[in-house]
């Protein structure tokens, strides 16, 4: 084993378990590096927080982008080609972890790191809610420590060798990238194309949590962006209600009224999610709401409450022709 200091960074330490091959690459600003890694708590039994070969794929990060744990970058730039090394890093350095690990951990469940139900950026949340929903990660974040990221370099890519996704662009390209998806978004829902629809809707949300993530809470950029992205989710919402995932048009339209209680659309969605799913008081209270925010939309509002009774007086009839079979 090969041990040294990184220069000119205090709080890290390096050691190389298997040398690397060829020149150091070129990490220039905009390259996407690929790893895989393993960190380690720094006790006797070195204990293995996230390993990404246990989760199936390996990692990578931009160059410049302003990853959440900037350390990784600095270590990164240090390798290889093919190069493995341990590096301890101080407290200092692995403050964040917790919460880039919690996003790491939903996104290899299958979950939503965008967190959409929940308004607000991981510390923000942290505080809120006072748990990161994982134990070790809990006790990490309140009590931080040294850690060892153990670090496989696999490959690094010029920005114009790969194909960039949204939540790799700059801040600039973000804000120019979202009208383009919103635009998008509407014209493919105004086709039928639903599905493409929400995937566009999402992409602008990823672009604007990001941002918004970097934003001080409800503070005037921060609220702008929050704006912006309610009026993307209910889009979004759209479309869910055109593929009859109702329940999930109920999540969204709530979590955005518990933080935003004025949004006359996001009770107009919610309204027809309702009565999708025969909430009949809930759906006729949330239209009520929409009269009183938006007295302009009251044709609309008698047009969704005619249509819930007609649907309503339908299902009674189902259920008394279905009673009067069951009796003979």
């Amino acid at each position: 084993m090969d041990a040294a200091l990184l220069l000119n960074v205090e709080g890290i330490k390096k050691t190389i378990l298997h040398g690397g091959t060829g020149e150091l690459p070129n990490f220039i600003t905009g390259a996407r590096v690929t790893f895989h890694f393993r960190t380690l708590k720094c006790d006797d039994e070195r204990t293995v927080i996230d390993d990404s070969k246990q989760v199936g794929h390996p990692m990578h990060i931009i160059i410049g982008n302003m990853f959440k744990l900037e350390v990784w970058e600095i270590l990164l730039t240090s390798m290889r080609f093919s190069e493995v090394a341990e590096f301890w890093c101080d407290t200092v350095h692995t403050g964040v972890y917790p919460i880039l690990s919690r996003s790491l951990r939903q996104m290899a469940e299958g979950k939503d790191p965008t967190e959409w139900h929940v308004h607000t950026c991981g510390l923000a949340n942290m505080f809120a809610y006072h748990t990161l929903g994982y134990e070790d990660l809990d006790e990490l974040q309140k009590e931080p420590q040294p850690l060892i990221f153990v670090i496989e370099l696999l490959q690094v890519e010029a920005p114009s060798e790969y194909q960039r996704e949204t939540w790799n662009l700059s801040k600039d390209e973000k804000m120019q990238a979202v009208p383009i998806l919103h635009g998008e978004g509407n014209r493919l829902f105004k086709l039928g194309r639903y599905e493409e629809a929400s995937t566009k809707y999402q992409e602008a949300i990823v672009c604007l949590r990001n941002l918004q993530v970097k934003e001080k809470p409800w503070e005037v950029q921060w609220l702008k962006l929050e704006k912006m992205i309610n009026t993307l989710i209910l889009n979004y919402c759209q479309c869910l209600l055109k593929k009859e995932e109702y329940y999930e048009v109920l999540a969204h339209t709530s979590d955005i009224l518990r933080h935003h209680p004025g949004i006359a659309k996001a009770y107009y969605v919610r309204a027809r999610a309702h009565a999708e799913v025969w909430n009949e008081a809930e759906a006729k209270a949330d239209l009520e709401k929409v009269l009183e925010l938006e007295p302009s939309m009251r044709k609309v509002v008698r047009r969704e409450l005619s249509l819930l009774e007609n649907r309503l007086e339908e299902k009674r009839e189902e259920e008394r022709l279905r009673c009067r079979n069951m009796l003979r």
